[in-house]
């Protein structure tokens, strides 16, 4: 009997892309670069109590061992394969190589896919296969697949519609109606991830000078894909020159938001691929810098089969990695209600927003319909005026129940999956922030650009905890805030309900898909989680 060469690589099997089709084969001579994730210590889940660590006691007590890592590197390099770099801290191996040599090494075929959501790519279906030397030892292989793995959240609002009804919110008026406790986030370091785009700093300074705020420094981190500038986006061939353009709003929303209530904090902004690779080696390159706070806006149905179920756990090992060192991840829930996107008449949840790892943050809107303005659950119908008479491009708070992740005993609340048969699963959102309209005044390319959406909200709440770390003693800084949400406060309710203003109006029903959603209700709930924020409550029971 001839030696098994092989073995299959578990949790690596991608179904079929719902969006594309096959157009050839991929170059065999193409050199690409993979990153190979290692097997290490099992990390404590969310239900295990664990001391804040430094990245050096992390990587001591749960990184990849170098035993294994040399086992990898030797099997590999037998197949042609040039290894650029190990990183036991991150359990991660960077190799590059023919795609010829990729194929004999996981035994895959690699073609090039027509995709409506994205240019040609070169894709992948069913699973890998490793060296059967590397079983047990090799957890993931990423790279292989550039199939896109997040969606875009930003329902746009044009200069001309919103003069026609109430202002945008500036940075002062957030940091009124949400109580933010006095400060500047001086002496915060503050991650920001972006799947594409680039930063514009004279946009950030126009931004700042409006608003009379000093400009704060930012550092664009190039990962797996560039850092542009405007400039060099401008060079890109028309098609492609577009594309970046509509990312780098998203970016620029992000870093705005930020720079306008954190003046005085660092902020790095990380450039990475928006495939699974991206994901991982994002979150690899945010673990060892340490920030207080990590903010996301992006993401995809955490059930979707475009993922493999191993990048999915290797992206919430990350995550654990980043809660295990005290940082908070802040990630949008999603802005498409309760469907996420998925046609299947079912209710679904954004990842990573459904981790266990993670604060999920939700949307809300104001409305003065029965002439009060009051904050209630964002549900835009596409085409539906809301405030002064203003169209939008529609979009909903993402929220539910997850089908993925069990419901942590920290979040000790009561909601129902809409799916019959489901788990108890995590719930999503915990919070929430002004998503819908009026939106935030912004800049983009030198002109107004107010934005919004959950990519919105998302990093009101990272500058919100940068804000209070800086104000807490120092024993108290540096924690991941979700789950002390959820515990007792003095007056033996739970901190988040104390700190919050409770959004009791709206649901995130999509149509047709589910054609249902969940509602808001008094006290927690699956849409806007325990509600806005009130930051100086919110500093006083941390």
């Amino acid at each position: 009997m001839a030696k098994q060469t092989h073995v299959v690589l578990r949790g690596s099997k991608r179904g079929k892309d719902r969006y594309a089709n096959r157009v050839a084969n991929a170059d065999p001579n193409e050199r690409i670069d993979v990153t190979v994730t290692l097997a290490g210590p099992k990390l404590p889940g969310p239900n295990d109590r664990v001391e804040k660590m430094t990245p050096a006691e992390f990587a001591k007590k749960y990184g990849a061992k170098k035993k294994d890592a040399a086992a990898v590197v030797k099997s590999l390099k037998a197949y042609g394969l040039k290894i650029e770099s190990v990183s036991l801290p991150t359990r991660s191996i960077r190799v590059s190589g023919k795609i010829s040599a990729l194929s004999k090494a996981f035994k895959v075929k690699l073609v090039m896919m027509r995709s409506s959501r994205q240019d040609d790519y070169r894709g992948r279906t069913g699973s890998l296969s490793i060296p059967a030397e590397l079983k047990g030892i090799v957890t993931g292989v990423f790279g292989l697949d550039e199939r896109r793995m997040v969606d875009e959240r930003r329902p746009r609002q044009d200069a001309a519609a919103v003069a026609a009804g109430p202002a945008p919110l500036s940075p002062p008026q957030i940091e009124q109606r949400y109580n933010f406790p006095p400060g500047d986030g001086a002496g915060q370091s503050i991650a920001i991830a972006e799947f594409g785009g680039g930063y514009f700093s004279d946009d950030v300074a126009d931004y700042c000078s409006k608003f009379q705020r000093p400009i704060p420094a930012v550092k664009a981190v190039a990962v797996d894909a560039p850092a542009y500038t405007r400039e060099q986006i401008l060079a890109l061939p028309s098609t492609e020159r577009k594309t970046q353009l509509g990312y780098s709003v998203e970016v620029m929303m992000d870093i705005e938001i930020i720079a306008g209530l954190c003046p005085a904090a660092s902020l790095s902004v990380y450039f990475s691929t928006f495939d699974q690779q991206g994901w991982v080696d994002l979150l690899n390159a945010v673990i060892p810098s340490l920030p207080v706070t990590l903010s996301v806006s992006w993401g995809s149905a955490e059930d979707d089969t475009d993922w493999s179920s191993n990048a999915v756990t290797e992206i919430n090992d990350r995550l654990n990695a980043l809660r295990l060192l005290g940082v908070t991840t802040c990630v949008s829930s999603g802005d498409d209600g309760a469907g996420d996107l998925v046609p299947d008449k079912k209710a679904h949840v954004d990842f990573p927003a459904s981790s266990p790892f993670v604060l999920s943050v939700g949307g809300t809107m104001l409305d003065n319909s029965g002439g009060a303005v009051n904050e209630v659950t964002w549900n835009n119908p596409p085409g539906q005026r809301y405030i002064g008479n203003r169209p939008t491009n529609g979009g909903s708070t993402g929220g539910g129940v997850s089908t993925v992740f069990d419901r942590p005993d920290w979040q000790n609340v009561s909601v129902a999956s809409l799916n019959k048969g489901s788990i108890d699963g995590r719930v999503v959102p915990d919070v929430a922030a002004l998503a819908g309209p009026p939106g935030y005044d912004l800049f983009f390319d030198g002109k107004p650009a107010p934005n919004g959406g959950t990519s919105a909200a998302t990093p009101v709440w990272a500058s919100l905890i940068a804000r209070i770390n800086a104000a807490l003693p120092a024993e108290k800084r540096q924690r991941f805030v979700t789950p002390l949400l959820y515990q007792n406060s003095s007056n033996g309710s739970p901190v988040g309900q104390v700190a919050s203003v409770d959004i009791t109006s709206g649901n995130n029903r999509s149509s047709p898909d589910p054609g249902k959603g969940y509602s808001a209700k008094v006290g927690y709930d699956a849409v806007t989680g325990w509600g806005v924020p009130d930051g100086v409550k919110l500093l006083a029971n941390l």
